[in-house]
């Protein structure tokens, strides 16, 4: 996954990710393979969310 990555582009192809399994468009090695990759989607944006909480309340404090 690349660190440039944008949070947009990590839920775009989690979308996709889901699409996929719920049409049942993957096989069961795919399938594998699919998770592993929402997975790491997943860490990244949830890690992008925190990062971006963590900057806003930072700059709340020192508006204050």
């Amino acid at each position: 996954m690349n660190e440039n990555m944008k949070y947009e582009e990590a839920m775009a192809q989690l979308e996709t990710i889901v699409r996929k399994m719920e049409s049942n468009e993957l096989d069961i090695d795919e399938i594998a393979a699919q998770l592993k990759t929402a997975q790491r989607l997943i860490k990244f944006c949830r890690d992008k969310l925190t990062k971006t909480e963590s900057e806003l309340l930072e700059e709340q404090t020192e508006g204050q």
